[in-house]
């Protein structure tokens, strides 16, 4: 794995990061709602400072950052708006950690650099509109004609593929198997004829971050489109499992950076608030709600960082990955609620923050594997450990 950066300059990049989210990115969360986009501007500054090449290794241009390294300053970012992070969330995480992974020599040259500078967004295509949890039913096929493949399918909620310009696909090239086998990655320039990208979709919350169908008809793909190279052909959902335990982390950080926005304002609120003649805050009742709050969050951050330090020092992670992704957003959930009805009434109007992060932080708990998955993942995984087989 990645040995980071430099703790000093780690550090500095930390205190830079938290900087632009507080005065750069939280005062135009109203706007982003608003318009559902991000401003150009903030898009252009996130690339000048290097953040969609966080976890890029340093030889492609990237920032280098370790796991651990990546969920702390994930954590920083996202006390702002999780819209924001979603921009560069696919060229750090899941977009292109297959690559970097899996990619052989020549894919990671050709596709790594741009992905780091941000002139290149990398998007995952997994998700089909029959198969979300059930990843591992693909229908999208990849079959071989010659010394190509021909990719038809249709892939659903895919973050950020109006702006991508590759895509890493999933899709089955061998059509007698089912389940996980048989399947393959492919990297796929989004401009390669036959790829349809629909209208973003509407969603409860986290406007401003956008996602798509992705229509793949008669896309024709070379042998060496294959990620990894033909080698791996039939082996793209390990891949899929690997980026996806990777990323849990990076969600897990994302909900306790959240954690805390919403923590602060529910205390600030409670110190500021009057109600039978002093501050709410001094009502035992909600006090208790406070507690709740400030509890589950440590506990989140030292899973985080646990889990992170064991996939640096492992190269997986898997059950410690589930129970990150699993408690971190579902504690985020009670986190939220607990802060709107600390707010009374206020809470569920629109001029008050904790209503938009309230809807916004329940995405959380679906993405990259949703709180039942990541149940049956940590239970079966249990079952396995205790019976000697994993």
């Amino acid at each position: 794995m990645m040995s980071g950066v430099d703790s000093d300059v780690f550090e500095q990049l930390v205190e830079t990061v938290g900087r632009f989210a507080r005065e750069r990115l939280i005062p135009e969360e109203c706007r982003v709602e608003e318009e559902d986009a991000i401003p150009e501007d903030i898009v252009d500054e996130m690339k000048a400072m290097g953040l969609f090449g966080l976890s890029v290794p340093q030889e492609f241009g990237g920032i280098g950052l370790n796991v651990p390294q990546e969920a702390r300053l994930i954590e920083t970012l996202c006390y702002a708006s999780l819209t924001f992070r979603s921009l560069i969330g696919t060229n750090v995480g899941i977009g292109a950690q297959g690559i970097v992974m899996d990619g052989t020599d020549e894919q990671r040259e050709r596709w790594l650099p741009g992905i780091a500078s941000g002139d290149i967004i990398a998007s995952f295509a997994l998700t089909e509109p029959d198969h979300g949890s059930d990843a591992g039913g693909i229908r999208t096929s990849a079959l071989r004609d010659g010394s190509d493949f021909v990719i038809n399918g249709t892939k659903r909620y895919i973050t950020n593929a109006v702006r991508a310009g590759v895509f890493t696909v999933f899709a089955r090239t061998d059509p007698e198997k089912t389940g996980a086998d048989g399947v393959s990655a492919f990297i796929v320039p989004a401009d390669t004829p036959g790829i349809t990208v629909a209208t973003p979709d509407r969603k409860m919350g986290q406007r401003g971050t956008k996602t798509s169908d992705v229509i793949f008809d008669d896309v024709r793909v070379p042998e060496s489109a294959i990620l990894g190279g033909p080698d791996r052909l039939h082996r793209g959902f390990r891949t899929a499992m690997k980026v996806l335990d990777r990323g849990r982390i990076h969600v897990g950080a994302m909900a306790v950076g959240q954690s805390q926005r919403m923590l602060d304002i529910a205390t600030d609120y409670a110190l500021e608030r009057k109600q039978f003649g002093k501050p709410i805050g001094e009502h035992q009742l909600v006090q208790g709600l406070l507690a709740d709050c400030q509890a589950e969050l440590h506990a989140a951050r030292a899973l985080v960082r646990a889990s992170a330090e064991t996939f640096d020092r492992e190269g997986k992670a898997i059950i410690e990955a589930s129970c990150t992704k699993y408690f971190c957003t579902e504690a985020a959930g009670r986190i939220a609620d607990r802060a709107l009805q600390i707010h009374g009434g206020a809470g569920y109007m629109a001029e008050y923050d904790i209503e938009r992060l309230y809807r916004d932080i329940r995405l959380l708990r679906i993405y990259e594997g949703t709180s039942q998955i990541q149940q049956l993942v940590i239970a079966r995984r249990t079952l396995a450990q205790r019976a000697g087989r994993a």
